[in-house]
């Protein structure tokens, strides 16, 4: 029985036997006893992405005492979930999003913890995923934004949008009309300032 720790781009985390292609947690919130979340969803406004491998690293999933690992499908899920890249096992790509984030933003200089603040702001609508307007066209987003409408989570990739899911994504071919953001606001204007995200070629499906 797949452990209820996969994230969706809405911020849930469910069960499902899809293997993700990064980790992260927001904190402590399972019980390592019986390897099952608590009712809180994050204990710490660090909500965080890392890499599945990490100097030879070995944990069981979920059985201490310690944060809770939590995996997403790619890094465009994580960053839509409302999570930023870690400074210590991916401190390059940390400092990238970083650099970038206080460009988009026209900050001067900031910590992880004020990025940490804002975002949390951002990614929740008391406990519910907050889901921001569009001032112009879906498909005018920069590179690993995502959508939402009805119900479900779109990617925007070369002014397309792709249909997630576990296995990854799908082409719409229908015009997205009711879109709402995803992805938090300042994270997309990192974006639009020039922080690039890792595509897999494999995850996505034309037809």
């Amino acid at each position: 029985m797949s452990l209820q720790n996969r994230v969706t781009p809405f911020g849930e985390i469910v069960s499902t036997p899809d293997r993700g292609s990064f980790t992260g947690n927001r904190g402590i919130i399972h019980d390592p006893n019986t390897r099952t979340l608590l009712k809180r969803r994050w204990s710490s406004r660090a909500w965080i992405t890392c890499v599945c491998e990490f100097r030879g690293r070995r944990r069981k999933v979920m059985s201490t005492q310690s944060w809770t690992e939590l995996f997403f499908l790619d890094e465009a899920t994580s960053f839509a979930a409302g999570h930023r890249p870690c400074f210590y096992c991916r401190r390059a790509d940390a400092m990238k999003f970083r650099d970038a984030w206080m460009a988009g933003n026209r900050i001067a200089k900031v910590s992880a913890k004020y990025i940490d603040k804002v975002l949390h702001e951002e990614r929740l609508d008391r406990r519910a995923k907050r889901l921001h307007s569009l001032r112009a066209s879906a498909l005018s987003l920069p590179d690993g934004a995502m959508v939402a409408e009805s119900g479900r989570a779109y990617l925007i990739k070369d002014g397309q949008a792709w249909l997630w899911s576990f296995a990854g994504y799908k082409r719409k071919t229908a015009a997205l009309e009711n879109a709402k953001l995803l992805t938090p606001p300042s994270t997309v204007r990192a974006f639009r300032a020039g922080y690039r995200l890792d595509f897999d070629p494999g995850m996505f499906h034309p037809n």
